[in-house]
């Protein structure tokens, strides 16, 4: 069954086994959803030390970070830029 987004798997040979990552940039999103719990959680227990008050606010900011970052992978997911191949003066395509 062909991909409908037309985004082909990230294989990655670990070892004896293979690493196969499809549909990359759902798989990015979620990952990044994770990132953005762990920052938001770890930096709301963080909040009951007031001596880590600094790294609570820090993961609060990167959790920040992060919300920003999900539309653009959203927007990464839509726009692909592909590399084109220069034509030389005789018309011929060369990448």
């Amino acid at each position: 069954m062909a991909n409908q987004d037309n985004d082909p798997p990230v294989q990655i040979d670990i070892g004896n086994e293979e690493l196969v990552i499809n549909n990359k940039y759902e798989t990015l999103s979620i990952a990044n959803d994770v990132l953005i719990g762990i920052f938001f959680f770890a930096g709301s227990i963080l909040f009951y030390f007031k001596p880590l008050e600094f790294w609570a606010v820090t993961l609060f900011v990167l959790g920040s970070i992060d919300f920003l970052l999900r539309p653009i992978i959203r927007m990464a997911r839509k726009i692909h830029l592909k590399r084109l191949g220069r034509r030389d003066d005789s018309g011929s395509q060369y990448y």
